[in-house]
């Protein structure tokens, strides 16, 4: 029968390793820093050729173009509308009329849920 739980030494071993390998980066990079570089002698810079000059081309011209009317077209006229049949004459509806809300008073009570304080001791 096969164990398929993981170790538990496991997880540490790999973070030491991991550790350990991250490490040597920063090591490699201090001596890189301490190292003195050999100074690069100055290059010349090149001498580029002298570049013909192009001539100028007039601008051409074009002739212009023939102007084209086109005939007038005709107004296109709508066809006739069929006429509706009357309607039926409905009655006169009275107009209803809306409850009056009743007036609330001034001075309410705030309501609260602690009673007020008094300043005077028993």
């Amino acid at each position: 029968m096969a164990y398929n739980k993981n170790p538990s030494f496991l997880y540490p071993l790999l973070l030491t390793a991991l550790l350990l390998i991250s490490g040597n980066e920063a090591l490699a990079s201090r001596r890189l820093l301490d190292k003195t570089h050999p100074t690069v002698p100055e290059v010349p810079k090149p001498e580029l050729p002298h570049l013909p000059t192009i001539p100028t081309l007039p601008k051409p011209e074009l002739p212009p173009l023939p102007k084209v009317e086109l005939p007038p077209l005709p107004k296109p006229e709508l066809p006739k509308m069929p006429e509706l049949p009357p309607q039926p004459h409905l009655p006169d509806l009275p107009k209803p009329t809306m409850p009056t809300i009743p007036s609330l008073p001034k001075d309410l009570p705030i309501p609260s849920f602690f009673p007020p304080h008094s300043t005077t001791s028993p």
